[in-house]
C-alpha cells in the first residue's frame, strides 16, 4: 500500500508524559493545513505497547512519524529510541525527538540511536505553538513517509 499524504491522514504518535505540553501539542495541530491524527502515549512503555500492537492497541495505526520526549518514567526516550530502531518492524519510522533537553550528551546520544531530529521545546505559549507549526510545515507538508505496511 502506498501513502499519499495528499489524500490520507498522517498518523503521529506524541510520546510525552507532561500534560501540559500534549495539550499544547495537540492545539497546535489542530488546525494544520495537513490532515493528520494525533495519538498519545504517556511514557515509553506504553508508546512500545502501541507500535508493537499489544493488549489494548492491537487495532493501533502504524504512525508515520514518532514525536517523542526524552525525559519519561517508565522507559525514556532514548531507551525508546534504541528500541525502535533496532526492530526492523518498527525503524523506518522517523523519530523526532521533542524535548526541553539542550544538554549536548542527550543530543548526541539521540542522533547516534538514529534520530530523524532534536527538537529543544521553546519557552512560552506562542514560541511552542511557533515551533510546532514549523514541525508542521516541513514533515507533514515536504516530507514522503515510508509506504505503510
Amino acid at each position: 500500500m502506498t501513502h499519499d499524504t495528499a489524500t490520507d491522514r498522517i498518523e503521529i504518535l506524541l510520546v510525552e508524559d507532561n500534560e501540559p505540553d500534549v495539550l499544547l501539542t495537540l492545539e497546535a495541530f489542530e488546525d494544520a493545513r495537513v490532515p493528520n491524527r494525533m495519538h498519545v502515549a504517556r511514557d515509553g512503555v506504553e508508546a512500545l505497547r502501541f507500535l508493537r500492537r499489544e493488549g489494548e492497541y492491537a487495532a493501533a495505526p502504524r504512525p508515520d512519524v514518532i514525536l517523542m520526549d526524552i525525559n519519561m518514567p517508565r522507559k525514556t526516550g532514548l531507551e525508546v529510541l534504541a528500541e525502535v530502531k533496532a526492530d526492523p518492524a518498527l525503524r523506518s519510522i522517523p523519530v523526532v525527538m521533542l524535548t526541553t533537553s539542550q544538554a549536548e550528551d542527550d543530543v548526541r546520544a539521540s542522533y547516534e540511536r538514529h534520530a530523524s531530529g532534536y527538537v529543544v521545546k521553546p519557552v512560552g505559549f506562542e514560541n511552542f505553538l511557533g515551533a510546532m507549526r514549523a514541525f508542521e510545515s516541513f514533515w507533514l507538508t515536504f516530507v514522503r513517509f515510508p509506504p505503510r505496511a
